[in-house]
């Protein structure tokens, strides 16, 4: 049973920081490509980054560009999306999600991960 499981979200003032965690089960991480996606209320669920499983080539969304990162250690099976200079426009709950195995690149489109961790909510406060 493949298992994905969120942490790190909270409450956080803009310009602050903050790091997630997404711990990985029942899959063989190392060769999944890994996403980070968010969705806020009355809004479709959006790509924020990706990483992919072989060279560890990332992706972002461009309203993220230069503020957020994303970093694997297949070791722990865990994908992070370190989170700074945060604005109250990435209010939202986030997600990791699974792609693969042996993807090809790294997808920016939701219906093609396969495994969805159940969310952890971030709010930035002005």
């Amino acid at each position: 049973q493949v298992q994905l499981v969120e942490s790190g979200g909270g409450l956080v003032q803009a310009g602050g920081s903050l790091r997630l965690s997404c711990a990985a089960s029942g899959l063989p991480f190392s060769i999944y490509a890994m996403g980070w996606f968010r969705q806020s209320p009355g809004k479709e669920r959006e790509f924020v980054a990706g990483i992919g499983w072989s060279s560890g080539s990332t992706v972002f969304a461009d309203s993220v560009k230069g503020r957020f990162t994303i970093s694997r250690d297949n070791a722990k099976n865990t994908v992070y999306l370190q989170m700074n200079s945060l604005k109250p426009e990435d209010t939202a709950v986030y997600y990791c999600a699974a792609y693969g195995p042996r993807g090809a690149y790294v997808s920016q489109r939701a219906p093609e991960y396969h495994y969805w961790g159940q969310g952890t909510q971030v709010t930035v406060s002005s």
